[in-house]
């Protein structure tokens, strides 16, 4: 997984560190608790002890600035197929991400596009990345708003980059009424907002 560009912020009142810090670890359990899925946590910048501490034990800490560089770690740490999740989809449901890794099947990617179609939640990937993908990833990110646009595009032909079900990123206090109180997971983050309206 991968902690996003941008701080997240949370509704008025909540510390932003500990807001940020309850998403990446219910992200991380998401992640973390796939069946055949080993997790690791992609830091940049590489020294933030905090995010390290809500990993389990053992869990690599990979620390790459550029989505190709991630993926190239993974790889070199035996990884045939990798996702890199954003790291504020706290309920995202883990259903999703195995979606992308089937996908992989018939594709050297699979994204998971945030709901309002700005940037990704999760993009999957044989590794190592085809060259044209490894390029397109250096120019973009997760959190381009055109990211599944500018990976489609660059594509030596269609179909190389399909999408999987979209989910929800909690970017700002207005993405918050995406959150379902009755569905499960995503602790962290609903005890840290107790008290606090989900819609702004």
């Amino acid at each position: 997984m991968s902690l996003p560009a941008s701080a997240p912020h949370g509704p008025p009142g909540t510390d932003p560190g500990e807001f940020r810090l309850a998403l990446l670890e219910d992200t991380y359990e998401v992640v973390a608790g796939l069946r055949l899925v080993t997790p690791a946590l992609v830091l940049d910048p590489p020294a933030q002890p905090d995010a390290e501490a809500v990993t389990w034990p053992g869990t690599e800490i990979i620390r790459e600035a550029t989505l190709p560089g991630a993926f190239a770690a993974l790889h070199r740490l035996g990884s045939a197929e990798a996702a890199l999740v954003a790291a504020d989809a706290p309920d995202l449901p883990p259903l999703l991400i195995g979606k992308l890794f089937r996908a992989l099947g018939d594709a050297p990617a699979a994204a998971c596009q945030a709901a309002d179609g700005n940037g990704l939640v999760a993009l999957a990937a044989r590794l190592p990345l085809p060259g044209w993908l490894a390029a397109a990833l250096a120019e973009t990110g997760l959190d381009a708003p055109d990211a599944l646009a500018r990976l489609r595009a660059a594509a030596p032909r269609p179909g190389l980059v399909p999408q999987g079900p979209g989910w929800h990123r909690l970017r700002t206090p207005a993405d918050l009424r995406r959150l379902d109180p009755g569905l499960e997971g995503w602790e962290n983050t609903r005890a840290l907002l107790e008290g606090h309206p989900l819609s702004f």
